[in-house]
């Protein structure tokens, strides 16, 4: 009897073993082969048995280590374009905020971002806000984060950025988004600082003032504040040593009044303070119509897709009031090709996203581009630059 009971659970253990193995290889070939489906369903519901904190960085490890599977396919040719000079694959971009650190940039190129954008970073190091400081809203695809830019800080970034671009692994498009110390005395001496320390490595840089979780820093889009804040900015990036054409892009708030907008578009037009780009739009502090009503009174800026109407109405604006000559990149609650189309018709050039890479996964980079592209052929666009601000009045707030 004894015996029989042990060869039993003999096989009962072996049988687990052959279970556990069988799945972990199953795993690891949808992993590989970017199984969409198993990443919705499987994977990606999985991680939310984490804090969103320790996935968030989980998800940046497996990026920096290049766990996500085969390279991407290349892209569709009409999807290409030019940034700012560069040739670009794609017009997908990762926003600021995931990567802040740039650890895995490399990874996130790989990917098939078509450019990659880091940080923000601030002068000094700093932990940014007490835990927890980030929230899922599952049931509205949507995230509250209120990290507070957590940053190691200039001198680290820079040491691990240049050693990437003095390796010559990374070919990709790098941006820089650039942000301030909590208890900085000068706002003007942070971003200042940013512009000259990264400025000679970057393809463009970032200076963010729309984060709702550092105190005063929506402040600086007021029209004095802002005008002073980028005409040094644009002083010091004119007179760097090197790179001293490097794009500077301004990343404006969802929250905005009509009379917000056209003074941020009075001051970037003049030439003393005129930016490259704009990066529209950062994340929201309004919360209307969500269904997870409890998490959402979490204090903190709000993405995903509850954001996705609201950015894209804003995109419309400042496409209207810089007459479409200021490049746009649009972010905020892409999770689809049509999502991003939307924002190109809005008046967008580039496109961003970070929430929905959170909740789908790396599949849905390409997933985005494959109906993005088959959108602009189906409607006849022969490239993307011929769809932008295609019909950006639809958008604009009536």
């Amino acid at each position: 009897m004894a015996a029989n009971s042990k060869k039993a659970i003999n096989k009962l253990k072996s049988l687990a073993l052959v279970c556990t193995g069988g799945g972990l290889v199953f795993s690891g070939l949808c992993i590989n082969q970017g199984n969409e489906s198993y990443y919705r369903n499987v994977l990606m519901p999985a991680t939310r048995l984490l804090p969103p904190e320790t996935s968030h960085k989980l998800a940046v490890w497996c990026c920096k280590y290049k766990l996500f599977g085969k390279p991407h396919k290349q892209d569709d040719a009409i999807l290409a374009s030019k940034f700012f000079g560069h040739d670009m694959e794609n017009p997908l971009g990762i926003a600021a905020g995931f990567d802040k650190h740039g650890e895995a940039v490399e990874g996130l190129k790989q990917l098939g971002f078509g450019f990659v954008e880091i940080g923000s970073v601030t002068p000094e190091p700093q932990p940014g806000n007490p835990q927890p400081r980030v929230f899922r809203l599952v049931n509205d695809e949507a995230i509250i984060n209120r990290y507070g830019f957590n940053s190691e800080g200039h001198v680290v970034v820079f040491q691990r950025l240049k050693e990437l671009k003095d390796s010559g692994k990374y070919n990709g498009i790098l941006g820089i988004n650039l942000g301030k110390n909590k208890t900085s005395p000068s706002a003007k001496e942070d971003y200042k600082q940013g512009v000259q320390i990264f400025g000679p490595i970057a393809d463009y840089l970032v200076i963010n003032i729309s984060s709702p979780n550092t105190p005063g820093l929506r402040d600086l889009q007021g029209k004095k504040d802002l005008q002073e804040l980028l005409e040094t900015v644009i002083q010091t990036r004119n007179e760097l040593p090197y790179n001293n054409k490097v794009p500077v892009l301004l990343k404006i708030a969802p929250d905005l009044t009509s009379q917000d907008i056209k003074d941020i578009a009075s001051v970037i037009n003049k030439k003393s303070c005129h930016v490259d780009g704009l990066i529209v739009s950062n994340t929201t502090v309004s919360r209307e119509n969500l269904k997870d009503e409890e998490i959402a009174k979490e204090i903190g800026g709000l993405s995903g897709v509850p954001l996705r109407s609201k950015s894209t109405q804003l995109v419309a604006e400042m496409y209207y009031q810089t007459s479409g000559k200021i490049p746009i990149v649009g972010v905020g609650g892409i999770s689809s090709g049509q999502d991003a189309f939307e924002k190109l018709e809005a008046g967008a050039s580039y496109l961003q996203l970070y929430t929905s890479f959170i909740y789908q996964g790396p599949p849905v980079v390409s997933r985005i581009k494959q109906e993005l592209a088959e959108i602009l052929q189906g409607k006849g666009y022969k490239s993307i630059s011929e769809a932008v601000g295609s019909n950006y009045k639809a958008y604009l707030k009536k």
